[in-house]
């Protein structure tokens, strides 16, 4: 009799939603609750869905893209109508421009009020669209299954990315009994099924294959460039018997850091300018030949450079008309390219001109920065603290922390001294160059990855547009280190010329600047957390032990010269 009236109980669509999430392998979300979706919230979480309440969607959405990208499953990002999916639309873009898989939910305004002024209206489909590769709207409380399903898989087939799916008040509040919604939801399990279980419609890799191993074999200089896509795609193993195998030198992206060790003899990252200069023939795994590859022209790529550009989208390739484009999964691509080597085989001698060159440049170029390391230069520049976190997140071992970096500065200089030996190690802004990230990135990690600690290397600008979630961190006790490179405002603070200081606001703050010397850790201290100042290395080592140790929610302020960095970090002439 129990059972009978547990399955003629009613359910309502909050509840529906949430048991479609759970049973389509969702295992957190991230969102701001309110009107509409405070129950959609609470209903996800008893089926089993952990909810991770933000205090911005801005930050939560970028969580959902960072979720996306280190488990390989679809980040949720929730949010209330109106306004709240117009803040979400930070995270659906951040995601969809770096190939991450993420389902934006948001609640919308009743259907039969559409056009009357509702509360929080707006056309979401409308507005979410240009970011998203699907949008999808359940205009009944039987629809919301297989739109579940449906939005969920479309995040991850093909080329990753974020679509929206928008569920009206109205159909949140209908009812169905519990064994109608079981039948629904067992009926769009079965159909994503049966959809997930056709074979990719791509052409046959066969004789591109075989063009490619026959490239890489017959170059004077070739080179391997790897990238997040090769990362998400858990193509370590396969990237790095490429080049134990053939001893053709390496060089990944920023995200792209830690799929082969940095510390392999054979990485050409301190050498980059020499290896993107002179290789002859490249094979581009999970990268897109963008602006963080110079979109592989000259001056800084040779132009007589033959590109192999391996990318699950062929629309990637028919943009960028590659020597050889090679579409499909990078892992399954690598290893079949490794599979014909393995038939006729050839390795680059370490006394090779090429690899000698790259190896000799790259010695060079690590000394000369070790040099700049070994010194402690107090009020601290960037590499002092930046040599002093290196080796304390080295010194924690396997599994490795992941390092949230984000700012001008603190992000462009950690990006060549912090190293990562582990793939999936490394969060940063991304291919839109995205400011803002890093709080919603460390709680991602954190319950992505629960074994790891999260350290965060931020400049304070990056850090200020995220900077109340130490809250959250502290609510739900993450393991989380945030580590402030105060240096009093973007780039520095205030750094105009005589000429700059003129009219009826000279007397103003510049632009760029900050309160000065900024007690951000006093903001931890406040929440319950813990706060440090530090302005020396001992003071700096101290924190760090501590903090590491005691694997909770801290802000480390560091202060630094406000002189010390660059304006635009590394990237002055686009300012």
């Amino acid at each position: 009799m129990a059972a009978e009236t547990a399955l003629t109980a009613k359910v309502d669509g909050s509840a529906v939603a949430g048991l479609a999430l759970a049973a389509a392998g969702s295992r957190h979300m991230f969102g701001v609750v309110g009107i509409p979706v405070t129950s959609l919230a609470s209903r996800a979480a008893a089926a089993g869905v952990r909810f991770l309440a933000f205090r911005n969607e801005q930050s939560a959405g970028y969580a959902a893209a960072a979720y996306g990208f280190l488990t390989g499953t679809p980040g949720l990002l929730l949010t209330v109508s109106g306004p709240g999916c117009v803040h979400g639309l930070a995270g659906l873009s951040h995601a969809t421009a770096n190939a991450w898989p993420l389902l934006m939910v948001s609640g919308s305004c009743a259907q039969s009020d559409v056009g009357r002024g509702d509360f929080q209206e707006l056309d979401q489909i409308a507005a979410t669209k240009p970011f998203a590769k699907l949008t999808v709207k359940a205009p009944s409380i039987v629809d919301i299954p297989r739109l579940v399903f449906q939005a969920l898989a479309a995040t991850v087939a093909g080329r990753p990315g974020g679509c929206y799916l928008d569920i009206p008040s109205d159909v949140l509040h209908q009812t169905l009994t519990q064994s109608e919604a079981d039948a629904l939801i067992a009926a769009a399990a079965a159909d994503s099924a049966a959809s997930s279980s056709a074979p990719p419609k791509h052409k046959s890799l066969d004789e591109g294959i075989v063009k490619a191993a026959e490239l890489l074999h017959r170059a004077e200089r070739p080179l391997v460039v790897f990238g997040k896509g090769a990362a998400y795609a858990r193509a370590e193993e396969t990237i790095q018997k490429l080049v134990d195998t053939t001893g053709i030198p390496f060089l990944p992206t920023p995200m792209g850091k830690g799929v082969v060790p940095d510390s392999h003899p054979l990485s050409a990252t301190a050498a980059r300018s020499l290896a993107i200069g002179q290789c002859d023939v490249a094979l581009i795994v999970g990268a897109r030949l963008n602006w963080l590859l110079h979109f592989g022209e000259p001056p800084k790529w040779s132009k007589d450079v033959k590109f192999i550009l391996v990318d699950v989208n062929e629309d990637e390739i028919e943009l960028r008309k590659p020597h050889l484009g090679l579409v499909g999964d990078a892992k399954r691509v690598v290893e079949l390219i490794n599979r014909e080597i393995k038939d006729q085989p050839f390795c680059l001698a370490r006394s090779h001109p090429w690899v000698d060159a790259i190896t000799k440049k790259s010695k060079d170029n690590v000394l000369k920065m070790e040099a700049q390391l070994a010194k402690d230069v107090v009020p601290f520049n960037f590499m002092t603290p930046l040599r002093i976190i290196r080796d304390a997140i080295l010194a924690e071992g396997s599994p490795a922390p992941i390092v949230v970096s984000e700012g001008a500065n603190t992000m462009d200089v950690g990006r060549a001294v912090l190293v990562q030996n582990e793939p999936r190690t490394r969060l940063d802004a991304g291919t839109w160059g995205t400011m803002g990230v890093g709080l919603g990135y460390c709680i991602a990690a954190a319950v992505a990855e629960p074994k790891r600690l999260v350290v965060a290397v931020e400049g304070d600008s990056g850090f200020g547009f995220s900077a109340m979630e130490v809250e959250t961190l502290v609510r739900y006790q993450l393991p989380v280190v945030v580590i402030v490179f105060n240096n009093n405002g973007v780039y520095g603070g205030d750094r105009r010329s005589p000429e700059e200081l003129t009219g009826p606001y000279k007397d103003d703050p510049a632009p760029t600047s900050f309160v000065p010397a900024a007690g951000y850790h006093k903001m931890m201290e406040a929440f319950g957390g813990k706060g440090y100042l530090a302005e020396t290395p001992d003071e700096l080592k101290s924190a760090l032990l501590e903090s590491f140790r005691a694997r909770k929610p801290a802000v480390i302020n560091v202060i630094i010269d406000p002189y010390a960095g660059a304006e635009s970090g590394r990237m002055q002439h686009k300012n």
